[in-house]
This record gives C-alpha cells, sequence and structure tokens, in this order.
C-alpha cells in the first residue's frame, strides 16, 4: 500500500453527521490510555496498538477517539510511526459506513494543522480513493514499502 500527501492547508470543514448528539469525536486523555490500546488491540491488531500507546505519549495526545454511546467506536492517530504520519485509524466494523472515519480523518488531521504541520503523509494508505476524495490526498509514487520495510512479522515473539 502506498504513502499519501495531503495538504493540511486546504482541508475540507468536519461536516456534523445527522446523529451527532449520540457520536462525540474528541482528543483521547492520558488516562484512557490502557482501555483505548486494549479495544485497539482487540479490534485490530498488536501493531496498531504499539502505534497508539506512542501517539499517547504525544503533547498534545495525538489521537482522537469516536465515542457513541458511551462506547469507543474508533480512532485515529498521527505522529506514531513517525513525526508527520498520519495513521493508524480504524472503525469498529459494525460502526462503518457512517462517516465516523470521515470525521476521525479530519479531527486528526487538523489537530495535525493546529500544532504546525503543512502536510501530512498517510503511511501505507489502505483505501486510497476514500482519501482522495474526502481530502484530496495524492499517491507518493515509489513509498510501497516506505518507512515499513523490514518490519517484524506479526507474532515475532
Amino acid at each position: 500500500m502506498p504513502d499519501m500527501l495531503v495538504k493540511l492547508y486546504d482541508l475540507p470543514q468536519c461536516e456534523v453527521l445527522a446523529h451527532s448528539s449520540a457520536l462525540q469525536v474528541r482528543r483521547a486523555l492520558a488516562p484512557e490510555k490502557r482501555q483505548v490500546c486494549r479495544w485497539i488491540a482487540q479490534h485490530f491488531d498488536e501493531e496498531w496498538a504499539s502505534e497508539a500507546e506512542v501517539a499517547f505519549a504525544r503533547q498534545p495526545v495525538a489521537i482522537y477517539l469516536a465515542i457513541k454511546e458511551s462506547k469507543l467506536v474508533g480512532f485515529a492517530c498521527y505522529d506514531a510511526t513517525c513525526r508527520g504520519f498520519f495513521g493508524p485509524t480504524g472503525v469498529d466494523k459494525t460502526q462503518r459506513a457512517q462517516g465516523i472515519g470521515e470525521l476521525l480523518l479530519l479531527h486528526c488531521l487538523q489537530g495535525m494543522r493546529e500544532i504546525g504541520y503543512g502536510y501530512a503523509v498517510i503511511g501505507g494508505a489502505g483505501p486510497v480513493d476514500f482519501y482522495q476524495k474526502k481530502v484530496g490526498a495524492v499517491v507518493i509514487e515509489g513509498s510501497t514499502p516506505g518507512v515499513y520495510r523490514g518490519i517484524l512479522a506479526a507474532g515475532t515473539d
């Protein structure tokens, strides 16, 4: 999967979902770290949970949460694998196709812009078409596997 580049000075506005009263997207708080990292490991994988731990260590905390009816339903990180990188990000499979991923993406990228980044790299972008459509991201040619070259295989103990 290629990396992608996003201009942070030209982001669309966050659109409020019709059911926004039930959904809150906000920056995570330090006391939520263990609970959030466990949830990410259970719903996605240990590698993403490790990256989330790094995002929790940043100042300001570099992870956003989507919370619906007091339950975690998604997350998005930046400055985890590398400075200036967006990701990982994920939404509970039962909550997809509701705009939650887009809101997490936009909040996270706006957070990056607020701390001084002009551009962001989406590392190992899975849904290339989604990122192109939602934030005008462009593929960085020759970026596969990029910074992930030589990463330990999952399950290596």
